[in-house]
Formats: C-alpha cells, structure tokens, sequence
C-alpha cells in the first residue's frame, strides 16, 4: 500500500503510527497549499522574506535550498520550503500574470479559451428563445462607437421580407418602422396589433407619401346651377378622398356635410366658378356656424368666372363644413370648378 495519495501526494496515516497528528498535519498544510493554488510566479532562488503560503515554481539553474528542484512547486510553510512536483491537468492562478494556467506534463499553458465566442441563444437578464435569440432586460440598451461612427445594421434576405423596429405595448404591436415587405422605408401604426396603418412611408426613390393623411377634393355633382338667395348646400361627391373623410346630415339645399376625421390644422382651399349679373358671396362654413373661407364675387358681364381663396383652419375629428350661396348667380358646380379642397396641415 501506497503511504500518500496518487494526485496530492497527502501522506495516509499508517496503522499502529505513533504521533499521527504530525501526518495529519502535513496532509492539511499541503491541501491549503494546492487547493485554489495561487502561483506569484517563477523565482531562481528563494525569496529574501516570503510570506507564510507563498508558492513559486522554481526555474531552471536554481541556487540555494532551490537546488535540484527545477519545475516544482515551493511552498514557504512553518519556516522552511517545501517542494511539490506538479501532475498533468493541475491547475493554478499566477497572480504576477493575472491569469490561470493549466499544467500539461511539462510546462504551465494559458487556459484554452476561444478566440470568437458563438451562442445559439443569449439572455441578458431575460430568457431568449428560438424567435428572440437575444433578450435584454435592462432599464436602458447601450451601443457606442469604437472611436468614430457606429452602425446598426439590419439585414433581410429579400425585397419581400421585412427588416424592422417594433414597438409594444404589453407585448402587442403598436408602432412598427423599417423595411416592411418591400424595400421603401415606412413608419406604421395600430391601435391592437392585429390592424395596420401605414402612416409615412419613404420610397426608394427618396419620394415622401403619407397614406393616411386626411385630404379630400369633395363639390357637388357637375351642372350649372342658378341661386338667387341665400342658399346652404353640401357634397355629394369625394373626387378625391384619404385619411377617413366622409359625408354626414343632408344640407338643406342639398347635398351632404363634410366631416372631418381627426382634430388638426387644415390647409383649406375653395374655389367657386360663376357668372353675375351683381355681387355674389360663398362661405365656407365650420359646424354650420363659424366662416372659414369666403369668396367674393362681382358682375361677370354674362362671362364665368373662377375666384378662390385659401385659410388654415381647425377642425376637430367630427367637426362638419358646408358651403353657403348668397347673390344671384348661375354656379358651375362640380370637379375643377365649384369645389372645395381641405389638407390636414
């Protein structure tokens, strides 16, 4: 039977010995040594003072008490040095290095570590899966540059596939912008994630169209028509209609009122195309209350003519227009004549 150990060489208490706290001792001195071993480096002689628990793997050429015991271990313990050989597959932490080396049978070697480090998945604070294969939780994301400009780059396989930024709300879409199925830039919104709006969108061209922004070209249906009092009429037709317009409550002298879709600043433009025998007045009116836009006409000399005008005007989601006829005149109405255009601003 072996006295020590095949890897730490401990020395077993023997049976019948004599003073075994003597072996049981060593056994203890030597595991305090080599367990979490802490090498300070290579030394050719031993140290003027070292330190209780100092470790050092002797060098070659070694003087002194170091004689003869080049690449072992020497532990400063109880006064005096003892010398360890060290074993394959051992393991320390150099300290004057500041790193940890693995023994291979001849030498000490710097642990293999990758040099590019690749993960199927990455958490950060959260759980990743297959879809979200990096997930942070954090109160903020950080990415800086490396001494001038930084890049965030997206990439996609083809015009078809999408390359975006999402944002949630209690894990639901409602705001998305990037390249979504095609390759112009857009910016679109939804109020529960299942329906889309496309709000801004930039074409590859450079070309800005805003499919959602409300615009409407709305007049009555096409025909001269003679007014010779005061009159209030409506729409009958959307030329041109986006972002929601729509006709509501019959006017009086026909036609139906305009309705606005969302509360904002209008660019309104009403253009009003007659012949007069006298002066002629058309309103634009907000709610059937407020003027908006007027156009004032004179005697034509039995000749139509065009006269518009323009305002910024508010109107409120909900909030209704009309137009009203005062004068004796015959009215052209209709698309590129009497005709009203309103742009939310």
């Amino acid at each position: 039977m072996s006295e020590t150990t095949s890897r730490l060489g401990l020395p077993f208490i023997m049976p019948a010995q004599a003073q075994k706290h003597v072996t049981h001792n060593e056994a203890l001195q030597r595991l305090d040594a080599l367990v979490h071993l802490v090498i300070s480096g290579t030394a050719f002689a031993p140290p003027p003072a070292p330190a209780e628990g100092a470790c050092h793997i002797v060098g070659p050429g070694a003087s002194g008490v170091f004689t003869g015991h080049e690449g072992e271990i020497a532990i400063f313990q109880d006064g005096y040095f003892q010398f360890i050989a060290p074993v394959a597959g051992w393991s320390a932490w150099f300290s004057s290095a500041g790193e940890m080396r693995v023994f291979d049978g001849a030498s000490w070697i710097a642990a293999a570590l990758p040099s590019e480090a690749g993960f199927q998945t990455v958490g950060v604070n959260a759980g990743a899966d297959f879809d979200n294969r990096l997930a942070v939780s954090a109160p903020a994301t950080l990415l800086t540059h490396a001494g001038a400009g930084h890049q965030l780059k997206i990439n996609k396989a083809t015009t078809g596939d999408t390359a975006s930024l999402l944002f949630q709300s209690g894990w639901s879409g409602r705001a998305e912008m990037g390249l979504a199925g095609s390759d112009g830039f857009a910016i679109k919104t939804s109020p529960d994630g299942v329906t889309w709006h496309e709000a801004l969108k930039v074409l590859p061209s450079g070309a800005v169209v805003a499919p959602q922004r409300p615009l409407v070209r709305a007049a009555l249906a096409a025909g001269l028509t003679a007014i010779a009092t005061p009159s209030s009429r409506g729409f009958d037709t959307l030329y041109v209609e986006q972002g929601g317009y729509g006709l509501g409550a019959a006017v009086s002298g026909g036609g139906q009122s305009l309705v606005f879709p969302v509360s904002g600043y209008y660019m309104i433009m009403l253009n009003v195309a007659a012949s007069a025998t006298g002066a002629y007045l058309v309103t634009l009116e907000k709610n059937g209350t407020e003027n908006v836009a007027i156009v004032r006409g004179s005697a034509t000399g039995g000749t139509e003519c065009s006269s518009s005008t323009s305002a910024l005007a508010y109107f409120a989601a909900g909030d209704t227009a009309r137009l009203t006829f005062s004068g004796a005149a015959t009215y052209n109405l209709g698309y590129g004549a009497t005709e009203l255009v309103a742009i939310l601003a």
